[in-house]
């Protein structure tokens, strides 16, 4: 009888697989505030600070606003500590600041954008993310994602101006495995993994020495925690081949 697999072993919640949330240090989102206290006024803040939070690969900014309320939002690139911002619809095309998407000319490049008018920020929040503006229509502004696909969002939806600070990130290499490790660590993912191929039958379900009979990779939604490895209900088992013209 062969240990549990990382399958099991990660769904039972140990220590091991958890990540180091109480390190944090807060949710990045936008001040809960009523649509009408934004769209047509403006809100000056000041950014209080940069801070790192693990785990993310952008510094967050602590951003405090002069109605008494607080914030951390994603930095966005050339933005700097002490700097003055402005929230609302009235606010000014300028770096750093938060303005629905609505009254954002075409062509804008921004980040942190929300899906719902008041969810905090969604979409174009990772390192060197940001989204553009492609227009302003009767159905609501068509967005351009960092996937390249386009989206109708609510024009009362906020988003800061700018690309999300940290582009150059994955481009470093990272020398050592332990840095990996303690990357992997913060974001509570297991580091190093092993391929199901590369264990012995004991202990994995593909495990074996003798490649050529290989498993069916495929298994049912059904399936048992030991069994569920692979393709999970999978409506085929490879790449969709092209028909030739």
């Amino acid at each position: 009888m062969g240990k549990r697999i990382r399958v099991q072993r990660r769904g039972r919640g140990g220590s091991t697989f958890r990540a180091s949330t109480h390190k944090r240090v807060a949710p990045s989102q936008y001040p809960l505030l009523e649509v009408k206290e934004y769209l047509e006024t403006t809100i000056e803040g000041v950014i209080e600070g940069l801070v790192h939070d693990p785990g993310r690969g952008t510094p967050l900014a602590l951003i405090k606003f002069k109605n008494g309320k607080t914030c951390y939002t994603v930095v966005p690139e050339g933005v700097h500590a002490s700097q003055q911002i402005q929230m609302g619809g009235k606010a000014p095309v300028d770096v750093g600041n938060i303005i629905p998407v609505g009254k954002i000319p075409e062509g804008t490049i921004m980040c942190n954008l929300e899906l719902h008018p008041g969810d905090g920020g969604k979409i174009a929040k990772s390192s060197g993310a940001y989204a553009t503006v492609v227009g302003h229509t009767p159905q609501g502004t068509m967005i351009k994602l960092p996937s390249g696909k386009t989206k109708y969002l609510n024009d009362y939806c906020r988003a800061t101006i700018g690309v999300v600070s940290g582009a150059g990130r994955t481009e470093k290499p990272f020398l050592k495995a332990g840095a990996k490790f303690h990357l992997k660590k913060a974001k509570g993912h297991k580091y190093p993994r092993t391929s199901g191929r590369a264990m012995i039958a004991a202990v994995h379900p593909y495990g074996s020495s003798k490649k050529s009979a290989r498993k069916v990779t495929t298994v049912s939604r059904h399936a048992p925690p030991g069994q569920k490895v692979g393709l999970i209900a999978a409506r085929r088992a490879g790449q969709k081949k092209r028909r030739r013209k």
